[in-house]
């Protein structure tokens, strides 16, 4: 083999450890039986615009939870459908907003909202187990319930092209500084979007979603200011407790809203960490060109030895993806594929961030 060839072998290699140092683990909640007493009264608040097709999944999970207590705010964000309908079908109250946006309507829920905690959820997520809530709850207790506790749902994918998620939902993971081989040593980039839990002081104290009016990323900005007033932010996965179907409506919806969130969202992730995503990224290109240059060459034994790098991206990624969703096997011998379109979109994401400072989210367009 050439001294090139070699080179790129074994920066492949590297790359793949680099991989499982960046992505070494993806905690869920559990808790003691310790700390099963005492849960105080709790508002669930949900922000909705144009909800209609995609929130009773979660009001019907809401229904069948076995600790009920709980009151459902449906904040209406200016919807043109029958969102407000379908939420008071399910016995949830709905307050109006005047299409000022998320963190707009998260804060008028959390004004009218009577419980001691708050909880936060998207109107695309949906409870998996009757006892998903009450475990997030009895873990947010035995932790002092102080600050947030932020959960990222498991991704559930129906048709093919949602798979051109996977990247970007590993990468979202990987970004908020917490998940590598050293745990908690690098400050958490903010707070997971999906689900959040707080106790109602904290929120106020912190300024709540007030504060943050008008940021993109509404979820690492609330995370930030938590932590300016000392309050730990946790961020864990969801599997088994909550998951959530991204971009349902098609290819153009799932661009927009990868566009929306990305170059903005990376910002917050420590350097270190970028550094470790775009080396492990540049590492599967590096396998397949690898692989491809070898059987064009056909030198047998660089085929063995990029085959076996090429084997293992296969199964790192697909191993990745099992932690944040139920991305199916038989995808990822094409990875080369899904780490394209990351790219591609991120790319697309920063020139529209960075030049025309204006992205389109559900018909808004938001200025960067």
């Amino acid at each position: 083999m050439a001294v090139s060839e070699v080179i790129n072998l074994a920066i492949g290699f590297l790359a793949v450890v680099t991989g499982i140092i960046m992505f070494w683990s993806l905690p869920v909640p559990g808790f003691s039986s310790r700390h099963t007493a005492g849960i105080p009264f709790l508002s669930i608040i949900i922000p909705a615009r144009n909800e209609e097709g995609r929130i009773s999944p979660l009001l019907q999970s809401l229904q069948e939870q076995r600790f009920r207590q709980f009151e459902i705010l449906v904040v209406d964000d200016d919807s043109s459908d029958n969102t407000a309908a379908v939420a008071e079908s399910y016995g949830a109250k709905v307050l109006q907003n005047a299409g000022a946006g998320k963190s707009s309507a998260c804060w008028q829920g959390a004004k009218q909202a009577k419980g001691s905690w708050l909880l936060f959820i998207d109107a695309d997520t949906r409870f998996t187990s009757v006892d998903g809530l009450r475990n997030l709850l009895y873990f947010y207790q035995g932790k002092g319930a102080r600050g947030i506790v932020a959960l990222q749902p498991f991704h559930t994918v129906e048709r093919f092209y949602e798979h051109l998620s996977v990247i970007f939902n590993i990468i979202v993971v990987v970004g908020m500084n917490l998940f590598t081989i050293w745990g908690l040593r690098f400050k958490t980039a903010g707070s997971f979007g999906p689900c959040i839990l707080c106790n109602r002081d904290d929120y106020f104290l912190s300024g709540g979603h007030k504060r943050i009016e008008g940021a993109i990323m509404d979820d690492l900005a609330l995370g930030e200011a938590f932590l300016e007033h000392n309050l730990p932010v946790r961020c864990l996965g969801g599997k088994g407790i909550m998951s959530l179907r991204m971009y349902p409506e098609g290819v153009e919806s799932l661009i927009e809203g990868w566009c929306k969130s990305f170059a903005v969202g990376s910002k917050s992730t420590h350097p270190v960490i970028i550094l470790m995503v775009i080396f492990w990224i540049s590492g599967s290109f590096i396998a397949a060109g690898a692989l491809i240059s070898s059987i064009t060459e056909w030198n047998p034994a660089a085929i063995m030895l990029s085959g076996i790098l090429y084997i293992l991206y296969v199964i790192q990624t697909a191993w990745f993806a099992s932690r944040v969703g139920n991305f199916r096997w038989a995808v990822f011998p094409f990875y080369p594929i899904l780490f394209l379109f990351f790219v591609g979109i991120y790319l697309y994401s920063f020139i529209r961030v960075n030049i025309f400072h204006s992205v389109n989210w559900k018909g808004r367009k938001i200025k960067v």
